[in-house]
């Protein structure tokens, strides 16, 4: 029954990973020390990169890509002979925060040319329940000529893995894996159960396993966003958000949620394509809607009580100047795609204020690329307020003394996290 698993397993049938961003880099990297793997990239310039052992993403070290039995290529031919393919690309949103799946139905298309009989296809890309089947199977079927199933077998197997985070990894996280019948449902589990030690789980069917994937991040969303609305709620009252969740949190079974900007390509993407597959249905997702509107507005929200502070404190906005620490969606990462900062930045300079943002993850270039402006340096204060906007371990130094150099008399602390919360009293401040 497990042809595919004894070859991949003897290395006489190779697996291909397409897609090596922060995701797929890895799984690829853990499947070459135990199969023969073609990493697959359609950027020839990272595909370079990941042969001199670097990683574009910045998460993994060189020693990640020592003794791996693995071929990079942007060369769709160097796939003409892999039997056991995994599809690891982003799948974003649009403007009108509408799934885009393009990288997506890419991917499959490149897979649909070599594709052959007895070949298996797994997707790890985040998406609605059906999408699998809906959407690139009948692609695969198009281009292949074969039969879905009869030929060739799907599954789905989400990932899990949490930028910059060093402790759940790729081998630590329980994998959820499924497949298109019995048999290729075995043989995807036996697959990943190589390189995951905290073991796999059997889902009955792929879209039990794409809805299981889509929920876990709806679920954080729509807890932030409470957190998010208690937040505005309380600065209303005048008490600090972080003072009540640490009372709050000596409860049991108390959620620790914390306030916040939720950017990224998971957290802030995801719920919208439920929404959108829900509205297809015929359901309007009026929770999941309601809590990416108040996260989605929180950059803005950020922004105007920092205005606020300024003027109170006698400052005209157009003549006052801010430093935005952090411009990276996470702390900790260099990843700038979908970075809420963005929000901030954009509100505060519709206010006519100076900006300064800095981050020693981020690439200005890219920055400037995605955001329009660019990073700082230097700092060229002293600024009406400094707004932590994201956590990076390199400010958890800095001390009320630090932020009394770089800002005026009456400047005012932005503390987004409430990191330096009991740690400043001689200073302006206020934080979500």
């Amino acid at each position: 029954m497990n042809g595919l698993f004894d070859r991949l397993k003897k290395k006489e049938a190779k697996l291909a990973v397409i897609g090596l961003g922060y995701v797929g880099l890895p799984i690829a990297l853990a499947f070459a020390r135990k199969l023969k793997v073609v990493g697959f990239d359609i950027n020839q310039k990272r595909v370079d990169m990941m042969r001199r052992g670097e990683d574009p993403s910045e998460e993994l070290e060189k020693e990640a890509f020592e003794g791996a039995d693995i071929h990079f290529t942007a060369d769709i031919e160097d796939l003409r002979d892999v039997e056991f393919f995994i599809v690891a690309v982003p799948t974003p949103i649009d403007q009108q925060n509408i799934p885009d799946l393009t990288p997506l139905l890419g991917a499959t298309r490149t897979v649909g040319q070599v594709l052959k009989k007895g070949d298996h296809v797994v997707y790890e890309s985040t998406v609605y329940p059906g999408c699998t089947e809906e959407d690139c199977v009948p692609l695969l079927e198009q281009l292949s000529g074969l039969k879905f199933i009869e030929d060739f077998k799907v599954g789905y197997s989400p990932e899990r893995i949490n930028p910059g985070d060093k402790a759940h990894t790729l081998e630590s996280i329980v994998k959820v894996s499924s497949g298109c019948d019995p048999e290729s449902a075995e043989t995807v589990a036996k697959v990943y159960e190589l390189v995951v030690k905290a073991g796999v789980h059997r889902a009955p069917s792929i879209k039990v396993a794409e809805a299981a994937k889509i929920i876990e991040n709806t679920q954080r969303d729509v807890n932030i966003a409470l957190t998010n609305e208690l937040s505005i709620i309380f600065n209303r009252m005048g008490i600090n958000t972080y003072d009540v969740l640490e009372a709050a949190g000596t409860k049991w079974n108390f959620l620790k949620f914390q306030p916040g900007l939720v950017g990224g390509h998971c957290i802030g993407v995801d719920p919208y394509y439920l929404v959108f597959k829900a509205k297809e249905l015929g359901y309007h997702a009026q929770i999941i809607d309601s809590g990416r509107f108040v996260n989605d507005s929180m950059g803005g929200y950020v922004a105007k009580q920092t205005v606020k502070k300024i003027i109170a404190a006698g400052t005209n906005p157009t003549d006052a100047h801010v430093l935005v620490m952090g411009a990276t969606f996470k702390e900790n990462v260099t990843d700038i795609r979908n970075s809420k900062v963005a929000d901030v930045v954009k509100e505060l300079q519709s206010f006519s204020v100076q900006v300064d943002v800095t981050d020693p993850h981020a690439d200005s270039d890219e920055v400037k690329h995605e955001y329009g402006y660019e990073l700082t340096h230097t700092f060229k204060g002293p600024y009406d307020a400094i707004i932590v906007a994201v956590n990076h371990s390199e400010y958890a130094g800095h001390d009320e003394a630090w932020f009394k150099k770089h800002l005026k008399p009456k400047g005012v602390l932005v503390d987004l996290k409430g990191t330096y919360r009991n740690k400043v009293d001689g200073l302006a401040y206020w934080s979500l």
